[in-house]
C-alpha cells in the first residue's frame, strides 16, 4: 500500500510539474504587442441584473478550461512546434485551441450590446465600463455595469381602432403581460406583441403578424415614469391603398395530396397524380394506389371547411400526422381563393414512408462477470391495415458462459430464446366510445405479446406476458404519459435441478429465493409520467440551456384477483396464498419518482444532478415483491463505486447471491460535473450516494430492514471519473468509481475507504450506453 501511495504521489507531482512548465508558455503563440485574453468578468451594481444573463453578449471568451480549472486545450496547442509541415504539430493544433487574442474592437462592440441589453430591461440610463488589467502578455478584462434607476409604466392605454380585434383582446386581457407599475422592459413588450398575435391567429387572422402592433412611451418630466400606449396599425391591401380592418379568414376547401414529393414539386400545380376519390367533403388525390384509408386522413385533421382559420388547430394537425409512421413528411399550404380573398383553400400534402423494414442487432452481455453474446432480428410493418398501424415482430437469442455457483459443480451454459410482437394503433381505442370522443385524445394504443425461454444449468424458466397500453404527449413534447391498462406476466418453472433446489431453496429455507423460483402470476396496471423542460429542442438536437426532467411511475398488481378470490372463497395453498388455476398471484403497490437537472456553466462545462426514491410494498396475497419489481443498487446508473446489484440492502454485506441483494425501498442521489475535452470526448467527475432497504426483516438479509434511526448511516457514497464518447446519435460511457463510505461496516478504516483506499477492493469499472441521468 505504501508503495502504491508513493507511486501515485510521484505521478501527481510529475503532472503538476508538467502543467507548471506548460503554464509558463501559454503566451508562446501570442504575437508581439498583443495580449492573451486570460479572463473575462462581468460585474453589476444591481441584483436584478444578473451577470449570467449578460454573458450572452460577450464577443470574446477566454480559452476554455477543463472542469473550469485548467486550460488544457491551450496547453496542447502550445505543445506544437512552429513547423506546420510536421504531422505531430498539425495533430496537436487540431486537438488544442489557439490562444484567444484580446481585441479592443470586439470589446467595444460587447460593451455597446450590453448597454443596449440593460437599457432594454428598463434601465435607460445604464452604462458599461471596461477595465482591462495587463499582466505581462496576459489581459484580464472586467465589464462593470451601472444600471441606474429603472423606468416604470405610470399609465397603460390601448389605441385599437378595429372593433373586432378590440373585443378579442378584451376577452384575453387576463393573460396580458403588461400592467401599470411594471418596468419598461422591451423584452416583455415584444413578448406581449407575440402573445397577442398568436391569440388573434386562433380566430381567423391568417395574415396578422406582430409588426402591426407598436408602442409609444412618453416620459414624465423629472421622473422615471412613462405613459405607455399600445397601437394597432390598420391593414393595407396595397402599399398606396386606403387602410381597412384586418380580415378574418375561413377555410374554403381542404384537399389531400398523398404522394407529394417535396424534391420535385415546388407548387401545387405541378404535383403528379393519377387518380382521386371524394370522402365526405374532402377530395383525396393519389398516384397509383391510395395507401391510407380516407377516414384515417380525415380523423387526424383538426380544421374543416367553413371554420375560421386557427393556427393552433393547424399545429395540432401537424402533430397528428407526425405520429403516423406510414408518413415521412407533412406539409400544409393555404392559398387564397380567386373569388373571395378571405377564403383559404388548404392542401394537406403527405409524403409516404418506407412501409416495411428488417433490422439486425448483435450485442455483448456481461451478467455479474459472465460474458456472452446475443443477436436479434426485427421486422417492422408501418402500415399493416392501411391506417398507419405499426406491427413489430422480434426474435432474439443469447448465449452466456455461466461460472460455477457457490457450493455446486455447475459450470455450463445459459441459452435464452425469445419472441416479441406488438401492434401499435395511432389512435385511442376503447370499447363503446364514440369516434368524436376518441379523435380529441391524441393517444396511441399498443397491444403486445412476449415469450422468453431460459435454459440455465440449474433450471428452465419460461416468462410469458401480454399487455394493453396507451401513450400520449402534450405541451410541445415536454410531457409524456403512459397508461398500462392491463399487463399480465406468467412465470413458469418447468424444470429445476434437485441439487440446486435442496441447497438453495430447501436447506437454507431462503424465503425470498423460494418465492422467486416458483410459478407466479402478475396482473398489474400502471401509470408513468415524464416531463422534460427541453421539449422539442431535445428532439431537434438543438443546443440546450438549463433544463430539468421529472419522472414518476406508479403501478399495482393483484388487487382485482384478490377481490375475486375473497368474493368466491378461493382455497389457499400450503403457503397461505390464493391461486388462480393453481398459480399463486403477486400483490403489491409500487411508486418511484426521479428529478434530474442540468445547469450550463459555459459552452464547455455543465453541472448535472439527480435525486430519486422508490418504494414497493407487498401486501394481501404476498409477503415479497417479485424479483423483477424489486430495487437494486450499484452499477453504471446508480452508486458507481459498487458493481451492479452489489450494494445493500442496508448494511447487508451480500452472500454471492444477487437475488438477496434486492430491496423494497430505494434512494439515489448523484452530482456530476461534465466538461468537453476534445473532438467527441467528454469527461466527468461525479459523486454518488444511495442504497436500498427492505420493509420487513428477512433472515437471509440481516441488516437490510429500513429503520428511521439507522438508514442515514447506511447510505453508501462513491466518487469517480468518467470518459464519454459522444457520437451524436448515441453516447458510449466509461466510468470508474471508488467507494468513499461503505455502509457494511459501522466504524473503522473499512467504513471510510476514501481515507484508506484499496484499489482492488474499492474500485468498480462500468461501461454503458447513454448518460446516467
Amino acid at each position: 500500500m505504501k508503495k502504491r501511495l508513493k507511486h501515485m504521489i510521484r505521478l501527481l507531482s510529475s503532472a503538476c510539474l508538467m502543467l507548471t512548465l506548460v503554464a509558463c508558455s501559454v503566451t508562446k503563440y501570442v504575437p508581439e504587442g498583443s495580449y492573451l485574453l486570460d479572463d473575462v468578468r462581468i460585474q453589476t451594481d444591481n441584483k436584478e441584473v444578473k451577470p449570467s444573463d449578460l454573458s450572452l453578449y460577450l464577443r470574446q471568451h477566454p480559452n476554455s478550461k477543463w472542469f473550469s480549472l485548467i486550460k488544457t486545450q491551450l496547453y496542447v496547442y502550445n505543445w506544437s512546434g512552429r513547423d506546420s509541415t510536421r504531422w505531430i504539430n498539425r495533430v496537436l493544433r487540431r486537438m488544442g485551441d489557439a490562444p484567444v487574442i484580446y481585441s479592443p474592437e470586439e470589446t467595444m462592440r460587447t460593451a455597446e450590446e450590453m448597454t443596449k441589453a440593460v437599457q432594454n430591461m428598463g434601465y435607460m440610463g445604464a452604462t458599461v465600463n471596461t477595465l482591462p488589467e495587463v499582466s505581462g502578455r496576459k489581459m484580464r478584462l472586467t465589464y462593470q455595469i451601472h444600471t441606474g434607476r429603472p423606468y416604470s409604466v405610470r399609465t397603460l392605454k390601448y389605441d385599437i381602432a378595429d372593433s373586432k380585434i378590440r373585443t378579442y383582446m378584451r376577452r384575453d386581457s387576463a393573460s396580458t403581460l403588461l400592467h401599470e407599475g411594471m418596468y419598461l422592459d422591451v423584452n416583455v413588450l415584444d413578448a406581449e406583441r407575440q402573445r397577442i398575435t398568436s391569440n388573434l391567429q386562433r380566430y381567423g387572422y391568417y395574415k396578422f403578424n406582430k409588426d402591426y402592433i407598436s408602442y409609444t412611451a412618453d416620459t414624465v418630466r423629472n421622473t422615471y415614469q412613462v405613459d405607455l400606449t399600445l397601437h394597432l396599425a390598420p391593414y393595407h391591401r396595397h402599399a398606396s391603398g386606403a387602410s381597412v380592418p384586418h380580415s378574418q379568414y375561413r377555410i374554403n376547401k381542404v384537399s389531400f395530396i398523398t404522394d407529394y414529393n417535396m424534391l420535385e414539386s415546388t407548387t401545387t400545380n405541378n404535383i403528379s397524380v393519377t387518380d382521386s376519390i371524394h370522402y365526405l367533403q374532402y377530395p383525396i388525390y393519389y398516384k397509383d394506389q391510395l395507401y391510407l384509408r380516407p377516414n384515417v386522413l380525415v380523423n387526424n385533421l383538426h380544421f374543416a371547411p367553413g371554420e375560421l382559420y386557427d393556427a393552433q388547430d393547424v399545429q395540432r394537425t401537424y402533430l397528428n400526422y407526425g405520429r403516423l409512421q406510414a408518413l415521412k413528411y407533412t406539409n400544409i399550404r393555404f392559398l387564397e381563393t380567386q373569388k373571395d380573398s378571405t377564403r383559404l383553400n388548404a392542401y394537406v400534402m403527405l409524403t409516404k414512408n418506407k412501409p416495411q423494414s428488417i433490422s439486425f442487432e448483435v450485442e455483448g452481455t456481461n451478467s455479474a462477470g459472465d460474458l456472452g453474446a446475443g443477436a436479434s432480428v426485427t421486422y417492422n410493418h408501418r402500415n399493416l391495415f392501411r391506417g398507419s398501424e405499426v406491427f413489430m415482430l422480434k426474435l432474439r437469442g443469447a448465449y452466456e458462459a455461466v461460472s460455477g455457483l457457490q457450493g455446486t459443480g455447475y459450470n455450463q451454459n445459459y441459452i435464452e430464446l425469445g419472441a416479441e410482437t406488438s401492434i401499435n394503433f395511432p389512435r385511442f381505442l376503447f370499447p363503446f366510445l364514440s369516434n368524436n370522443f376518441t379523435r380529441r385524445i391524441s393517444a396511441t394504443t399498443e397491444f403486445g405479446l412476449q415469450y422468453n425461454y431460459q435454459m440455465r444449468p440449474e433450471f428452465t424458466r419460461i416468462v410469458a406476458s401480454a399487455g394493453w397500453s396507451y401513450k400520449w404527449g402534450m405541451q410541445h413534447l415536454r410531457s409524456q404519459h403512459r397508461i398500462d391498462l392491463l399487463d399480465i406476466n406468467y412465470l413458469y418453472m418447468p424444470w429445476m435441478d434437485e441439487g440446486f433446489r435442496n441447497l438453495y431453496l430447501e436447506q437454507e429455507e431462503n424465503y425470498i429465493l423460494k418465492y422467486n423460483y416458483e410459478d407466479r402470476l402478475i396482473v398489474r396496471t400502471g401509470y408513468s409520467y415524464t416531463y422534460n423542460s427541453a421539449g422539442r429542442a431535445l428532439m431537434n438536437n438543438a443546443t440546450l440551456g438549463n433544463s430539468y426532467t421529472v419522472r414518476f411511475n406508479f403501478e399495482s398488481a393483484g388487487n382485482l384477483l384478490y377481490a375475486l378470490a375473497k368474493a368466491t372463497h378461493m382455497q389457499r395453498n400450503a403457503d397461505d396464498e390464493y391461486t388462480l388455476l393453481g398459480i399463486p398471484f403477486a400483490q403489491y403497490v409500487k411508486a418511484d419518482v426521479d428529478f434530474a437537472k442540468n445547469i450550463v456553466i459555459d459552452n464547455r462545462n455543465s453541472l448535472a444532478f439527480h435525486i430519486g426514491a422508490g418504494i414497493a410494498i407487498p401486501y394481501g396475497n404476498a409477503t415479497v415483491v417479485p424479483f423483477e419489481k424489486r430495487y437494486f443498487s450499484g452499477g453504471a446508473n446508480s452508486v458507481r463505486g459498487w458493481s451492479v446489484r452489489d450494494l445493500g440492502p442496508g448494511s447487508f454485506p451480500g452472500d454471492n447471491n444477487f437475488l438477496n441483494q434486492s430491496g423494497d425501498l430505494k434512494f439515489d442521489a448523484s452530482i456530476e460535473y461534465r466538461t468537453r475535452l476534445f473532438w467527441k470526448l467528454k469527461g466527468a467527475i461525479f459523486i454518488d450516494a444511495g442504497n436500498i432497504w427492505t420493509l420487513r426483516e428477512y433472515d437471509e438479509q440481516p441488516g437490510g430492514k429500513f429503520e428511521w434511526n439507522k438508514f442515514y448511516k447506511q447510505i453508501a457514497v462513491a466518487y469517480g471519473l468518467g470518459i464519454r464518447l459522444d457520437l451524436d446519435f448515441f453516447v458510449l460511457r466509461f466510468d470508474g468509481g471508488m467507494k468513499a463510505i461503505n455502509p457494511v461496516y459501522e466504524s473503522g478504516k473499512q467504513r471510510y475507504p476514501i481515507i484508506h483506499p484499496n484499489f482492488k477492493r474499492d474500485f468498480a469499472f462500468h461501461f454503458a450506453v447513454g448518460y446516467p441521468f
